[in-house]
């Protein structure tokens, strides 16, 4: 029983599917990071009128 050799269309959708793949990981990779670097950002500053108390309503000047 000899292996058949694999069709050109099958060639193309390999192809095609890595790319997407890839496409697919990187966008992941970049909400990853995105993400990892709001969480780990100390140094911002609220907009003027978004303080809250330590009760959670929030603060009339």
């Amino acid at each position: 029983m000899s292996l058949r050799t694999e069709h050109e269309i099958h060639g193309r959708r390999k192809g095609r599917n890595v790319g997407v793949g890839v496409m697919l990981a990187g966008f992941v990779v970049l909400i990853m990071a995105l993400t990892f670097v709001k969480i780990t950002q100390t140094d911002f500053a609220r907009a003027p009128g978004t303080a809250t108390s330590a009760s959670g309503t929030e603060a009339t000047d």
